[in-house]
This record gives structure tokens, C-alpha cells and sequence, in this order.
């Protein structure tokens, strides 16, 4: 009875190990790069810059804000969509895919065009406010921000296949969803 219990437990392990690709230098990478499509790749693409723009923006909170609330609001951006970009570069590399290039300093052109992206013009106000004006500009452009995400992510999870990504922008939808309600209640629109 022992012997067979040991038995079932090692081929569960075996099969197990199996399955978390332990099969050394095989060549295929059967859970990463078979399993996704061109939504996918689309979504991580487009996602990357986007969550760069709004670390960027948050990065300004620190030294202009004026409202605690804006400051944790900031933080909690920079600390949710940093992690998410790393994330979203590995999946790039991984499928053999193109990652978008860091913005150099203000030039958001190239990306303007994306929902809820700020331009040259929309990012030069914000870097030159502060306090309230801060405050009030911040909120505003990061719930159209956030919007854009939205929308994103709610493309990804229609039609994407790469479970990972798919649920990562379900929790963009969730958390981003939760933050627009905060933002707007800040700006005394709710």
C-alpha cells in the first residue's frame, strides 16, 4: 500500500516537472511563445509606452503636488505599472517580438495617436504645474489616461490568447476602473 501511494506521488512529480517545462535546452518553449497571437503582441506593444507615460506623469507628483491623495495616487501608479512593463518587455522578448523603445525626454509624438495618450503640448503643462494646478491637471489627463487603458485592455481581453496577458488587463480593467472612481471623486466630479 506504501509502495504504490510512493509510486503515484513520483509520477505526479514527474509529470508535474514535465509540465513546468523542465526539459532543459529542447528548443520549444511551448508555453510562452506557441500560445499567443498577434493581439497579444499588439496589446504588450502598445501597453508598454502607454504605462511609461503614466510613471512619467507620476513621477512628477512627488515634487508638485499638493494633495497627499494625488502623492499616494502617484506612487501607487508608478508601483503597479513599473512591474507590468517589465513583465510585458519578457513576453516581447520572449515571443520574438519587437519592444517599444523608451521615450527620450518629452517626445511623445510618436504615440499620440493611442488612446488615452498625452502629447508634447499635454506633458509641457503638466511638468510646468504645480500645487492645485498640479493637482487638478494631473487628475484630469490621468483618468483619460486610464480610460485608454481600459479600452486597451478590454481589447486584450476579447480577443488576446496568452492567458497571462488576458489576465493582466483584466486587473488593468479592475484596478485602473477603481483609481478613474478615486480621481474623479478628487476632482469632485462623482
Amino acid at each position: 500500500m506504501r509502495t504504490t501511494r510512493l509510486t503515484a506521488v513520483s509520477v505526479t512529480v514527474l509529470f508535474t516537472l514535465a509540465a513546468c517545462g523542465g526539459g532543459g535546452d529542447s528548443g520549444s518553449d511551448s508555453g510562452t511563445a506557441a500560445s499567443h497571437n498577434a493581439q497579444d503582441v499588439s496589446f504588450a506593444q502598445g501597453m508598454i509606452p502607454h504605462h511609461r507615460q503614466a510613471v512619467e506623469m507620476a513621477e512628477l507628483a512627488a515634487g508638485r503636488a499638493s494633495s497627499s491623495e494625488v502623492k499616494d495616487l502617484a506612487t501607487r501608479v508608478e508601483k503597479a505599472q513599473g512591474p507590468e512593463i517589465t513583465t510585458m518587455t519578457g513576453w516581447l522578448k520572449s515571443w520574438d517580438e519587437k519592444v517599444p523603445e523608451a521615450m527620450s525626454g518629452m517626445d511623445h509624438s510618436a504615440h499620440s495617436g493611442m488612446a488615452g495618450m498625452m502629447d508634447d503640448a499635454d506633458m509641457g503643462k503638466l511638468e510646468k504645474a504645480s500645487g492645485k494646478d498640479f493637482d487638478s491637471m494631473f487628475l484630469t489627463m490621468m483618468v483619460e489616461h486610464h480610460e485608454g487603458a481600459v479600452e486597451m485592455a478590454t481589447t486584450e481581453k476579447a480577443k488576446g490568447e496568452y492567458k497571462d496577458a488576458t489576465d493582466m488587463a483584466g486587473d488593468i480593467i479592475t484596478a485602473q476602473n477603481a483609481e478613474i472612481s478615486e480621481m474623479k471623486k478628487l476632482l469632485g466630479e462623482n
